[in-house]
């Protein structure tokens, strides 16, 4: 029997298997219609070439398959790093959407060596500013993501970024995992500040990063922590019923796209296994 969800939901393949054939297969199975295009082959988005992209538009197309977002890797690098080799990846994104058939492509705010927010601060605005005025030209949107320790990790950072480059290209993707990592509540404390300007929703939940050993301002924090702090959605701190209650109530109407990163949680489970698990315990709240 097929089901109906009621939001439509996505999937980060490249966390069911390396070859998008796979990845494409499981989500017939689980009944999920969507894919948030990451990776796949051993390449991340911004790597793919011409031929990757038609190839992977035509196994998509003849699967019934759509695209729900570009999970680009642009701005997760340092913020003094080339910004004109970031373009390039940024430009390369861009075209992955255009020939995959989504208008949005997921974006990060850059790394802060050492905590220091305040002296980033004007840069980082600068240059999500370039980056939403291309996207305007290409009548795309920007899904600015919180991800954990990068400038845009609070809720109060992110706000100030998107009203800062002031443009209605640059948005935001809203991950509550991500901000139980940095001790923010994503309901009570980011929702209600972000709320205006959410797009894209990435489900997964978890609880506080173990912090011990590491300076105050940590460039990044081990990834393994992070993996441990990882949970099945509604099994962690991020408010993840409310969030999903408040999103009802608001009738949006975008993606949530799941994004297990149980490894460390289920390791004893595949790819498809672990999605099955997570897909179950977000169908079980909504």
């Amino acid at each position: 029997m097929t089901r109906r969800d009621r939001f439509r939901i996505s999937v980060f393949g490249d966390e069911i298997a390396r070859d998008l054939e796979t990845q494409i297969a499981v989500l017939r199975r689980h009944d999920v219609r969507f894919l948030e295009v990451r990776a796949a082959w051993g390449l991340d988005i911004a790597e793919f070439s011409d031929d990757d992209l038609g190839h992977a538009r035509e196994r998509l197309r003849a699967h019934g398959i759509g695209v729900s977002a570009i999970a680009s890797p642009v701005g997760k690098a340092p913020i003094d790093a080339d910004f004109d080799a970031e373009r390039g990846r940024f430009r390369r994104a861009l075209a992955a959407a255009r020939r995959l058939d989504t208008a949005l492509v997921r974006i990060f705010s850059f790394f802060v060596p050492g905590g220091r927010y305040r002296a980033a601060r004007d840069e980082v605005v600068r240059r999500l500013a370039a980056f939403a005025r291309e996207a305007e030209q290409a009548h795309m949107t920007l899904a600015l993501e919180n991800e954990s320790y990068v400038y845009g990790d609070t809720a109060e950072r992110c706000l100030d970024l998107v009203e800062a480059v002031g443009s209605a290209a640059l948005r935001m993707t809203f991950d509550p995992a991500n901000f139980v990592q940095v001790g923010v509540r994503p309901y009570a404390e980011a929702w209600p500040l972000l709320k205006p300007y959410v797009v894209h929703v990435h489900i997964k939940d978890a609880v506080a990063v173990d912090r011990s050993g590491l300076p105050p301002y940590p460039e990044r924090i081990p990834e393994e922590r992070l993996m441990d702090s990882v949970r099945l959605p509604g099994e962690g701190q991020g408010e993840v019923r409310s969030l999903l209650h408040a999103l009802s109530a608001e009738r949006y109407d975008g993606f949530l796209t799941v994004e297990p990163h149980l490894e460390r949680r289920v390791p004893e489970r595949d790819g498809e296994g672990r999605l099955r698990a997570a897909l179950a315990a977000l169908r079980a709240i909504v």
